[in-house]
């Protein structure tokens, strides 16, 4: 028996959940490359960035005309039946996996930025 195409495209991981994981990754990443690195839209970041720092998942630190985000990674999950365990769970599973490569930045005249580490 064939399954419908659009009931296989399910992933197991949210886009806050992919979200939280990229700031994990790279603090400082602008909403457009974490927006580019999961496949969703910059509007999207935006409201899911929001989402997370209204709850306490995250803070906001404004680093010249950048951001950086830091994570409240003992903050308990949202759902009753994982709130006994700490995001942190969470970022560290996905840590032991090589993460894919972070888009490549330019600099305000379109070169390539170097990224550091």
């Amino acid at each position: 028996m064939d399954r419908p195409a659009d009931r296989s495209s399910w992933t197991f991981l949210t886009h806050h959940a992919r979200v939280l994981l990229e700031i994990a990754r790279h603090p400082e990443s602008r909403l457009r490359d974490i927006a580019q690195s999961i496949g969703i839209t910059e509007r999207a970041v935006q409201g899911i960035v929001a989402d997370l720092h209204q709850a306490g998942y995250l803070t906001i630190e404004r680093v010249g005309r950048r951001n950086r985000y830091h994570l409240n990674l003992e903050r308990g999950f949202r759902h009753p039946t994982e709130a006994h365990a700490p995001v942190r769970a969470l970022v560290e599973l996905f840590a032991a996996f090589d993460a894919p490569a972070p888009p490549e930045r330019a600099d305000s005249r379109g070169a390539p930025a170097p990224i550091s580490s």
